[in-house]
């Protein structure tokens, strides 16, 4: 089926013909003669991604009547970079209705200049909930004339807690009008709405409830939780041109993941709650002109996110809910187009992955995080083929060549591959030329190092008693300096905190630090000598958690012909002190 037989009039046909479109997708094949009948209201379930603006947006464009300047459409969505994006595709739909104004409201902008452009007359008012409850307490938008009411992204909005926003703005709306419900999952809140509000809908699925699209490939790698930005980051370099969403729980995880992305050389930046909505669209507008390669994000502050092209979404952290999953992965393989969905976890999150296999109906491959030699393999051919696919205009360089065949001269082919090598994959050599494997290679393995119970066993002083066998191996024969940290299990701490404290202040690898001993108000912790200086630097001004903590390094003495750290036979506080450079 063609747009053309959709029942379009001739100026939509004719601007989806301009636009490039010429097959609709399933959705818009569903939906859109339905909603072109108007006989009942609508619910429609679709991911994320798969034209759905265009299934409401088309419809909604051939009901209405220009000489009525007055708003006749109403689409509800949850967040501003949405409604700016919903709102730039209908005027794109109805570049050849000269007549038909269509006005975005939302927080974060002039309220004034929206008011103006309400009142000068707009057919279609693209909102979010919040904004739009206070254009109607100002009584600058009447709803009289609304004849329907989209809510897309339903679920999300819910999500976001605008439930009573959402009840107020129905309740407002005459009683002759459609509701067009759109949702990518169907939990019980949209249910209930579906219920209040809707009279005998139709509903259109393109897909099964709660499933995420079938052109995404669902990765899990399984992890230590002290080699998780580590896993991160050879997840990233073993996707050359990669253009991506990583998912954090936290606004402060997220800033931390972004900013140790760039201090590692990576086109990254942040966007979550704690931003400004000028910052928030500075990073937006870098990361849809693809200057930001790599956007780590709260769920809440990526909903909406309507960005194309978007190769991988990373979950660093699972969501809490299964659903959340299922609109996290929708942000990649848009408009049929195939992507990866990648998920990182620890041996006491396995569950959850199965958890989201049963409720979205898909099946994980759980693979290998990347070795150091497969990361630079990867790197070097994918920018060898970009060299050997490069189009050369030699008109462009002819003045130049000679110059550079007479300094390339004294080199063989051989040779000048190699130097080539050289120049251009330093970084990514030195950088995993020591990388080990960091894959779990067994349940007991993993759960010695998190807490788990098949791993470590905790003494009488509930620090860890029995180091698991890779660490004491590792370090077995290697000289190593034990260091003192004030804090300890009262200040809910785990191996994973030190561990991140020590090599993002140091910049040590993961694999330089040895035992850890968890203490009831302090802990040691040990590393390698060789590591031991740049440790000693970054101690001064430490921090964990916001919180200003004492890192000092342990003074060995010889005591009846043995040499112990002072804190050996001590365990109290008041001792701390003495025991320390």
């Amino acid at each position: 089926m063609e747009f053309q037989e959709l029942g379009l009039n001739e100026q939509l046909s004719q601007a989806v013909t301009e636009l490039g479109f010429v097959t609709p997708m399933p959705i818009q094949e569903k939906a859109i003669p339905v909603l072109l009948e108007d006989r009942q209201d609508v619910v429609g379930l679709a991911q994320t991604g798969t034209g759905k603006t265009g299934a409401f947006g088309l419809p909604l464009l051939q009901r209405i009547d220009e000489s009525i300047r007055r708003p006749q459409a109403l689409v509800l969505c949850p967040t501003r970079e949405l409604c700016i994006q919903i709102t730039r595709d209908i005027k794109r739909y109805s570049r050849h209705m000269a007549g038909v104004h269509t006005v975005a409201v939302y927080g974060g902008a002039g309220i004034v200049t929206q008011m103006q452009q309400i009142k000068r007359g707009a057919h279609i008012i693209v909102a979010t909930p919040g904004r739009l409850i206070d254009l109607l307490h100002r009584k600058v938008v009447k709803m009289a004339q609304v004849s329907v009411a989209v809510l897309d992204e339903a679920d999300e909005m819910l999500n976001m807690g605008f439930k009573e926003e959402i009840d107020k703005i129905l309740d407002t709306l005459p009683a002759q009008r459609r509701i067009w419900l759109f949702s990518a999952t169907m939990p019980s809140g949209v249910a209930f709405i579906a219920k209040k509000y809707l009279a005998d809908p139709v509903n259109i699925t393109v897909m099964g409830k709660n499933r995420t699209p079938k052109n995404i490939a669902h990765t899990c790698y399984t992890l230590r939780e002290k080699d998780r930005y580590e896993a991160l980051k050879r997840v990233l370099d073993f996707s050359p041109g990669i253009f991506g969403l990583v998912f954090c729980r936290t606004r402060k995880l997220t800033q931390e993941v972004a900013a140790s992305l760039m201090k590692d050389g990576y086109d990254a930046d942040a966007l979550h709650g704690d931003l400004s909505q000028s910052q928030r669209d500075y990073v937006m507008g870098k990361f849809r002109s693809a200057s930001v390669r790599i956007l780590v994000a709260t769920d809440v502050a990526a909903r909406g996110l309507d960005v194309d092209d978007i190769t991988h979404v990373i979950h660093y952290n699972l969501p809490d809910e299964t659903e959340v999953y299922t609109h996290r992965s929708g942000r990649t393989a848009r408009a049929g187009k195939c992507g990866a969905s990648i998920v990182l976890i620890n041996m006491k999150e396995k569950y959850r992955v199965q958890l989201i296999e049963k409720r979205c109906k898909i099946k994980f491959d759980f693979g290998k995080i990347p070795a150091g030699k497969e990361i630079c393999k990867k790197q070097l051919l994918s920018h060898i083929e970009k060299i050997v696919d490069a189009k050369v205009n030699d008109d462009d360089f002819a003045d130049y060549l000679p110059d550079v065949y007479e300094a390339l001269r004294g080199i063989d082919k051989e040779e000048l591959i190699k130097r080539f090598v050289s120049s251009e994959f330093t970084r990514f050599i030195e950088n995993y030329r020591h990388a080990g494997d960091i894959n779990v290679k067994t349940e007991k393995a993993a759960g010695a190092w998190t807490g788990d119970k098949s791993g470590a066993k905790k003494g009488a002083n509930g620090g860890i008693a029995k180091q698991k066998p890779s660490i004491r191996n590792r370090m077995k024969g290697k000289k190593t300096q034990r260091f003192f940290i004030n804090v300890g299990r009262l200040d809910k701490i785990n191996p994973g905190a030190i561990i991140r404290l020590v090599c993002d202040g140091s910049g040590i690898r993961s694999n330089m630090i040895g035992q850890i001993d968890l203490k009831r108000e302090f802990s040691f912790f040990e590393v390698e000598q060789q590591a031991a200086g740049r440790v000693r630097q970054f101690v001064k001004n430490a921090r964990l958690d916001g919180r200003a903590v004492k890192v000092r390094e342990v003074v060995k003495k010889n005591i009846g012909g043995k040499t112990m750290g002072n804190h050996s036979r001590q365990n109290k506080r008041s001792h701390h002190h003495a025991a320390v450079m």
